[in-house]
């Protein structure tokens, strides 16, 4: 029987309460695989000593350990009925803590960081694992370091997790809630490492895929991906589906609910995601996969903190190599390009990484006159956008008719039209997209 894989996110598991409200909404008698980010807060925390240990000042760094471990034990006295079960979970998260404490007497480097950082879900699993079997639930942990692996490339090796997590699953299988952490993996030489932040919705994929799950959900504080941004526009409504490539572009371009390439392992196995929420469990939240809805416009998202960069050359016409060249100054320093634009005369990309700009600046000047705009926002309109849904672009653009744009981006998807504007712009386009798209043709 297919299997679903559940994630729960660090404000979802946020409190003694919050974690016994997820352990209420899992323990459906259903077999299941549950993945659990660190208690919200922890992970900062825990990089807040190693930023202390990496200036060599072990003392400030056991002042917050021993902090974050009082908080814990609070959190233990309130989750655990029974004096068994609470000495059991100080016991467990006394060993983490210990662990963390060795990293204060010796060299500090990056992989002692990683050590560090994957304490929090280690943590929080171990917790619930102990709250479900202390009330009489079949819960087994499944530790993520023993299949959960990247491999040379930094990759995740899926053929690898697949056979690892399978032999775990067999081990036990009469449990019925299967724990595991997010976020944290080994690497190819058997350090522990993780998957960048976000990195939990990561896990939850490659899990669902390995075990071709019948479906991953992804539980966190807010019901599902909205059609735009709510802390921005007013009404706002939740996106009922998209298609997987509609996501990852609401995701690239802004929408925080989601990590970009967080889902692609689900949208190559085909299995469906769905996006919930704990606060409100009955919501039917968004749910992604490969199908399509034809012919609709789905939501908006805003990415801040662009940079412009125009290159104009008269050399540039006809020129053979130009682009390859252009395009090789920005690798070189590693930084990828968001929008591109061409004319006969000249080139316009958008980055975000802004870390090398007056090298790549420098360089650029090479093959022509370079002028540079920051504080730039780019807009993206997701949707069913192919050239052949006649109106879609003109609706789009018309509604944008009284904000100054600077670049317009339409026919690198099938999913997306993007506008790059001021900053300044960027509340008011966005509320200007909502009248004309969504509020005055709602469902």
């Amino acid at each position: 029987m297919k299997m679903k894989v559940l994630k729960f996110g660090g404000t979802s598991v946020g409190s003694a309460q919050q974690m016994k409200e997820v352990a209420q909404l899992i323990s459906d008698g259903n077999k299941k695989i549950v993945v659990l980010s660190a208690m919200s807060g922890t992970t900062n925390t825990l990089v807040e000593i190693g930023d202390y240990l990496y200036k060599k000042n072990p003392e400030g760094a056991n002042e917050i350990i021993n902090l974050l471990e009082s908080k814990y034990r609070s959190h233990i006295d309130e989750l655990y009925a029974t004096d068994e079960y609470k000495q059991l979970a100080q016991k467990s998260i006394k060993e983490n803590f210990d662990a963390i404490r060795t990293y204060t007497k010796d060299l500090f480097t990056l992989f002692e960081e990683k050590v560090i950082l994957s304490q929090g879900e280690l943590i929080s699993t171990k917790m619930m694992t102990l709250y479900l079997q202390e009330q009489g639930i079949k819960a087994t942990l499944l530790p993520a370091l023993e299949y959960m692996r990247t491999d040379k490339n930094a990759s995740p090796d899926l053929a690898y997790t697949r056979s690892h997590l399978q032999t775990l699953i067999e081990q036990t299988p009469d449990a019925e809630i299967y724990i595991t952490q997010g976020y944290i993996c080994r690497n190819a030489y058997g350090e522990v490492d993780n998957l960048q932040r976000g990195g939990s919705d990561y896990t939850a994929s490659l899990i669902g895929a390995a075990v071709n799950a019948s479906e991953i959900q992804i539980w966190t504080d807010i019901d599902g991906m909205h059609n735009n941004d709510p802390r921005i526009v007013e009404h706002t409504t939740p996106v009922r589906h998209l298609n997987f490539d509609e996501a990852a572009e609401l995701a690239y371009f802004g929408a925080k609910i989601l990590h970009p390439t967080c889902i692609q392992p689900a949208k190559y196995a085909n299995i469906p995601v769905r996006l919930l929420n704990t606060m409100d469990p009955k919501a039917p939240g968004t749910l992604i996969c490969n199908d399509t809805e034809l012919a609709r416009i789905k939501a908006v998202a805003a990415k801040d903190n662009i940079t412009a960069i125009r290159i104009k050359s008269s050399r540039m016409l006809l020129a053979y190599g130009f682009m390859r060249k252009v395009f090789d100054i920005f690798e070189s320093y590693k930084t990828s390009i968001d929008m591109v634009c061409t004319s006969e005369v000249g080139v316009s990309v958008t980055i975000d990484n802004t870390k090398n700009l007056n090298n790549i600046v420098n360089d650029l000047k090479m093959y022509g006159t370079v002028t540079v705009d920051d504080n730039m926002c780019i807009l993206c309109v997701v949707g069913d956008l192919q050239w052949s849904n006649v109106g879609f672009e003109s609706a789009v653009v018309s509604a944008m008719k009284d904000v100054p744009v600077r670049m317009i981006s339409y026919g690198g998807s099938n999913y997306n039209i993007s506008f790059l504007v001021n900053q300044d712009d960027k509340k008011r386009s966005l509320q200007l997209l909502s009248d004309a798209l969504f509020v005055e043709n709602k469902e």
